[in-house]
């Protein structure tokens, strides 16, 4: 198999060796247009440098297709269908949207193509919307909360306000914090959720939450919200007494630099940052940086491993649609985010969870791990997983 380079990936052309023995077509689904551009950009880096890295002594043709799902549900449903019915792809990987994810589930799951979810962490999709032919490598929403609620509560945090926008994500994940923490012995003594994609001014928002006399703010913004909100914070001097905590989003690597300074002191809870200290880790931090020269984000990760578990899928000898399904359920590695495995109850990735600070760095913002907290597979959630045909 021939290096798999960025350039190769975007060109949706073949990687292999020039005898290889069989051949696989594998769908590349992700926004390449419109708001979450960027997310795609970065998982498809990720991807390319995961082929590139544990895809070099495999003895089969990859062939890719690359469409872009313009964060569009109906946009996502048309290019799914082609790839499962013109392309005959014998596997999927993608998706940043849980619009999206939502609109192609029934396609893939009835049409019996694995898709290997590479961002969109919608709660049902691996709860009560659950499929076989569905395995998830990123998050599941509450599953990057949930930990924090807990550990909030172990610092001796006994009342938080929250905030989020109103749409499913953010509902998902405060009230995977929210569970938690209560059940921990905190209070959440107020909570609100601001117009999606239209809130500007987070002024009011702010100035209710350090009125409720909360020990602390826990929050869930991602992409512009998140930049906004975090300079917004800052400019009202609200860290002097009400410290922000919130899921990792916040402050993620792919636009922590546009926060600047506002961001410092904000601590944060997600699946990945680029400062977790073991080798797998290094070793992929130091190839991004030199694939890319930037820092990889989470989406980034998300990308690679979704790379590594296909790959790890082909190795066992999976080459059509029904043995890639079932090998991807056994998925497990060490990988830069630590032990990494696929739950065969609801198909979605068991893994730690980093409590990190944002801090001034040598070259500008950067993280600070405070706490490792251990992975938990996520509850059923409706889960009725069936089995997978067999041959």
């Amino acid at each position: 198999m021939k290096r798999a380079t960025l350039a190769t990936l975007a060109a949706a052309t073949t990687l292999a060796l020039p005898a290889a023995a069989d051949t696989v077509d594998i769908g590349v689904l992700l926004p390449f247009s419109g708001v979450y551009a960027a997310l795609g950009n970065e998982i498809e880096a990720g991807f390319a440098l995961g082929l590139e890295t544990y895809g070099n002594d495999l003895d089969v043709e990859i062939i890719l297709h690359r469409e872009d799902t313009e964060v569009t549900p109906a946009t996502g449903l048309a290019r799914t269908r082609k790839l499962i019915l013109q392309d005959d792809v014998d596997a999927i990987v993608g998706v940043v949207s849980a619009g999206v994810l939502g609109a192609v589930r029934d396609m893939v799951d009835g049409a019996g193509v694995p898709l290997i979810v590479a961002n969109a962490g919608n709660d049902a999709a691996t709860g009560a919307d659950c499929s076989p032919w569905i395995t998830r490598v990123s998050f599941s929403n509450s599953q990057v909360n949930r930990p924090m609620g807990r550990w909030m509560a172990d610092q001796g945090i006994e009342t938080v306000y929250t905030l989020a926008p109103d749409y499913a994500a953010g509902r998902q994940m405060i009230e995977g914090f929210t569970g938690a923490f209560t059940e921990a012995g905190g209070t959440i003594i107020g909570s609100d959720y601001t117009p999606f994609q239209q809130t500007q001014d987070f002024g009011p928002y702010i100035a209710q939450a350090q009125a409720s006399g909360a020990d602390a703010l826990f929050v869930f913004y991602a992409g512009g919200e998140a930049i906004s909100f975090v300079n917004q914070y800052a400019s009202f001097g609200a860290a002097e007494d009400l410290p922000l905590y919130g899921s990792g989003f916040l402050t993620s690597q792919l636009y922590v630099d546009a926060q600047g300074a506002s961001a410092e002191g904000v601590v944060t809870a997600l699946h990945y940052v680029p400062t977790i200290d073991n080798p797998e880790n290094a070793s992929f931090v130091a190839a991004f940086r030199d694939a890319t020269g930037r820092t990889p984000s989470e989406y980034a990760v998300q990308g690679y491993d979704a790379a590594r578990a296909l790959i790890e899928a082909l190795e066992t000898g999976a080459r059509d649609r029904e043995s890639l399904g079932a090998a991807l359920r056994q998925v497990s590695f060490d990988g830069p985010r630590g032990a990494l495995s696929i739950d065969p109850a609801t198909n979605n990735v068991v893994q730690p969870i980093y409590v990190y600070e944002t801090v001034p760095g040598a070259n500008g913002m950067t993280q600070t791990v405070l706490a490792q907290l251990p992975a938990e597979a996520d509850p059923v959630n409706g889960c009725l997983m069936p089995s997978l045909p067999t041959n």
